[in-house]
């Protein structure tokens, strides 16, 4: 099989993060295809658009975006990781129209807060979230690399 994958994270073992990228693929803008990876996984249920406390400072979907994603660097820094690890997003959506629009002002967001684009991600449209003013919801998956993992060659070292 030809393909093409491309280190995004390395540790003293060798590759920890790759995202894949098949020979002859346009490269996705955003996101990636796909992501191979090891180490302690961290699975985030999905965050809405409210701080801390459950409080909306915004019905609009961009402020509501960023807020989802601050809350997930705040639940990565509790388990000792942060958006470097990410290796999946899941994005729910009310409106798909509404989501196109705000991606300027997420782009800059999540620029900022994840500060990379080597993630798996999908985006639904639903027809509703639970939460009746959250326009967003966002689950996330990371892995904080192991130290012992076995390297793409099968080979292992220890630290």
């Amino acid at each position: 099989m030809n393909r093409t994958t491309v280190t995004t994270m390395k540790t003293d073992e060798g590759p920890a993060l790759q995202t894949l990228w098949p020979a002859g693929w346009k490269r996705p803008r955003g996101y990636a295809h796909g992501v191979a990876t090891r180490g302690r996984q961290i699975h985030l249920s999905g965050m809405i658009g409210w701080d801390g406390q459950e409080r909306f400072h915004s019905d609009d979907f961009a402020p509501q975006a960023i807020q989802a994603l601050r809350n997930i660097a705040a639940l990565l820094a509790c388990a000792g990781a942060s958006p470097r690890h990410l290796v999946r997003l899941t994005w729910y959506v009310l409106d798909k129209r509404e989501y196109l629009a705000a991606l300027p002002a997420i782009g800059i967001g999540f620029r900022e807060l994840i500060g990379h684009y080597d993630i798996a991600m999908s985006a639904v449209q639903v027809a509703a979230l639970i939460e009746d003013r959250a326009r967003v919801e966002i689950e996330a998956t990371a892995v904080i690399p192991d130290r012992c993992a076995p390297a793409p060659d099968g080979s292992r070292q220890e630290p």
